[in-house]
């Protein structure tokens, strides 16, 4: 099964191709856009590695994170999509995303991620999908609210990081 890319009034989200390593290493290897990260900026190998587990959850899930392209310039300038979590024991999805800082503040994280939990919800069954912000992430809890979502609670992510649990 492929994916039907999903459209808004400016990017493209699509299945990732292995050719989208340059403008990804670009994205999470910049410090600013993997601030809150477990990990923090990633190598050209380890943003490879990345690619690679996108493809790898297309073919086991059939959705997963998508590449999304800026339509004025056809460039990949992150992602948004679906990530699968266990969170106090249930399986939840996960709206997850992250943009280039040269994108930042035009609104594209709102519109690609009410595009995929449109798509989430309308075309895939989901019935509930949730956000895990880091508790001083205010961009990206702007963003969950700005699209419906309310925060469930507080937990701690991976029993030591503070999140807020977003729902929808």
């Amino acid at each position: 099964m492929k994916l039907d890319e999903i459209k808004t009034k400016r990017t493209i989200l699509r299945w990732f191709q292995e050719d989208d390593l340059d403008d990804m290493a670009k994205v999470l290897g910049h410090p600013d856009v993997m601030r809150f990260s477990l990990s923090g900026p990633y190598s050209r190998e380890k943003t490879k590695k990345f690619i690679d587990g996108c493809l790898s959850q297309y073919e086991k899930n059939g959705v997963g994170l998508y590449a999304v392209v800026f339509q004025a310039d056809r460039r990949v300038i992150g992602y948004c999509g679906y990530y699968f979590q266990t969170i106090d024991g249930k399986e939840e999805v996960e709206i997850s995303y992250r943009l280039h800082p040269d994108y930042w503040n035009q609104g594209l994280a709102t519109e690609t991620s009410k595009a995929v939990q449109e798509h989430g919800f309308n075309k895939l069954g989901f019935n509930r999908m949730i956000s895990i912000i880091e508790s001083e992430n205010i961009a990206s809890i702007k963003v969950a609210e700005k699209n419906g979502m309310i925060n469930e609670k507080d937990a701690l992510f991976h029993n030591k990081v503070p999140v807020k649990i977003y729902s929808i």
